[in-house]
């Protein structure tokens, strides 16, 4: 009996294992289908003309017709539009890691009354829903002349992308030993010094992943763009206010527009974002 009772213990043990990958395995698949699935159907209608996009069967392979995308191109406000989402993104970008480089810096290096609640509050600031905020905000930039300019909507999407800025640089620099700042005190450096001799490298790629984050959120942000401007759209809110009644292949045209570039983005900093991985892990 004992020796049955020892033989059936590591079959058991093996078809788990078995289960446990099969589980892992499909949950994985399902998940890359979730994301990749939609984009593949995206840029093979708007790669297809206008009659593919529409008629029956579909082949699901794309006509690599570019009439869609020149049509979209050479549509009214367009390239404005374009323009306008890029702007407000690099600034959204440079403001988020301008606030919260310097944030999660302070947060991880200094101890002082009300950390644990400021690191809460900056949390925090996620949970006010935008469409709450909108009015008081647009009556604020009309009365100190933000409104419709990319610097005001810039500002918003400043606000909702400083909470990932200071949480994720403060998990960088908490990833990287205070010895080496004192070890460079001790041979001449001041703190400004060591921080940009020692610290500063380590931490470029968790930075560069910040500013990821600040970009997309930005770029893909519609609500606000679309309350507090009117003459300088980015493309998401010019996407939304001008084909929303416009033909299916067009449709496919804005949002391969709005996808590849950030899709292009992420792919030429990837190497920043898998390094901040590997600091963060430390």
């Amino acid at each position: 009996m004992t020796d049955v009772a020892s033989n059936d213990q590591p079959q058991a043990v093996a078809e788990v294992s078995r289960a446990g990958r099969f589980v892992f395995v499909a949950g994985t698949v399902l998940m890359c289908a979730w994301v990749l699935v939609p984009i593949y159907l995206l840029l093979v209608n708007a790669l297809s003309s206008p009659a593919q996009v529409t008629g029956f069967p579909k082949t699901g392979l794309p006509g690599f017709d570019f009439g869609s995308l020149q049509f979209f191109i050479g549509f009214s406000g367009v390239a404005k539009a374009l323009w306008n989402s890029v702007l407000v993104a690099v600034l959204t970008m440079v403001f988020a890691i301008g606030i919260g480089a310097p944030a999660g810096y302070a947060l991880s290096r200094f101890d002082f009354p009300g950390k644990s609640a400021f690191r809460l509050l900056v949390l925090m600031t996620r949970a006010f829903p935008l469409p709450l905020l909108a009015l008081p905000i647009a009556v604020m930039f009309i009365q100190v002349g933000l409104d419709d300019t990319p610097i005001g909507l810039a500002l918003v999407h400043t606000t909702l992308a400083i909470p990932f800025a200071v949480l994720i640089t403060f998990s960088i620099f908490s990833g990287i030993p205070v010895e080496l700042e004192e070890a460079a005190w001790t041979l001449g450096c001041n703190r400004a010094q060591a921080f940009q001799r020692v610290v500063l490298p380590l931490v470029l790629p968790g930075i560069a992943a910040s500013a990821i984050f600040a970009f997309t959120i930005s770029w893909n942000e519609v609500f606000a763009a679309s309350v507090l401007t009117v003459q300088n759209r980015t493309l998401t809110a010019f996407l939304l206010q001008s084909l929303n009644v416009s033909p299916l292949h067009l449709k496919f045209a804005g949002g391969a527009a709005l996808v590849v570039p950030a899709l292009l983005f992420i792919f030429a900093v990837r190497k920043y974002l898998f390094a901040m991985w590997g600091i963060a892990n430390r």
